[in-house]
């Protein structure tokens, strides 16, 4: 009888240290497991803002390839051929007029404006300004006036493009003004070069002969000498080129004190 019980003592013992054993097992799978699905959580998260951030880059990938296609038909009409007498087979568009075009082109244009944000938006508006020139000239000019406030490519196009309006109204001192306000912004996109030709170009209109011919000489006196990193010569640019011919124009005798144009530069 004593054995028995020694013998269930060590049994209970073993039991309860079997059982003791079993619940710190037990709770070391619930939180190997409960990691298990923090680590599974985790990555099924990744995948999914992977798999988003994919989608939206797709949508926009997507929707930029549209906006350009867009933009590229709406500017083929803008440009497009003026003939009275448009073929029928003509696989480009053409109109009969330039007010059928501007028309054509504002409705293009305004599918953009409505579908699509920047930057077709603005770039869009610019054109639809542009083409009211035609149809609305005081509506386009005022289109123009507000886009071309800020420092952005647009802004700085649709002032050259107010500008040439201007000149075009006879508003020369306003025209005046603003080519040199572009001039002196020394832009890529529009050029103190190409600011500066036209602004020559209202001076002579305005009977400013000097500050014409002094303008137009500067502008290819600079480009004749101007040299790159290397020490060669930059070859001239269009507007040097036009700035050479209108001066010669308003000024034969300050053409003839032109620095002489460089040679072309031999390759090897």
């Amino acid at each position: 009888m004593a054995k028995y019980k020694k013998k269930r003592a060590r049994e209970l013992k073993h039991d309860r240290f079997r059982d003791a054993t079993m619940l710190v097992a037990d709770r070391l799978a619930e939180r190997v497991a409960g990691r298990g699905r923090q680590v599974l959580y985790v990555l099924l998260g990744i995948v999914v803002v992977a798999a988003a951030a994919y989608g939206v880059y797709r949508w926009r990938q997507k929707h930029a390839d549209e906006a350009e296609a867009a933009m590229g038909r709406a500017i083929a009409i803008a440009r497009a051929e003026i003939n009275a007498s448009p073929p029928a087979n003509s696989k480009d568009p053409v109109f009969s007029t330039e007010q059928e075009r501007a028309q054509r082109a504002i409705a293009e244009f305004q599918k953009v404006v409505a579908k699509y944000g920047d930057p077709y938006r603005t770039e869009a508006r610019l054109f639809i300004a542009r083409s009211l020139l035609v149809t609305d000239h005081d509506k386009g000019v005022a289109e123009l006036q507000s886009l071309s406030s800020g420092s952005s490519e647009t802004a700085l196009l649709a002032k050259f493009a107010l500008a040439q309006a201007k000149e075009g109204d006879g508003k020369l001192d306003e025209a005046a003004a603003l080519y040199a306000e572009i001039a002196k912004l020394n832009a890529t996109i529009i050029t103190p070069e190409s600011a500066n030709l036209r602004l020559a170009m209202v001076y002579n209109k305005q009977g400013k002969k000097k500050e014409a011919a002094d303008l137009l000489f500067n502008i290819v006196s600079a480009a004749r000498t101007a040299k790159d990193k290397d020490g060669k010569a930059i070859p001239e640019s269009a507007a040097s080129r036009e700035a050479t011919q209108e001066l010669l124009k308003v000024d034969p005798e300050r053409h003839k004190q032109l620095p002489a144009t460089p040679p072309p530069e031999l390759s090897l």
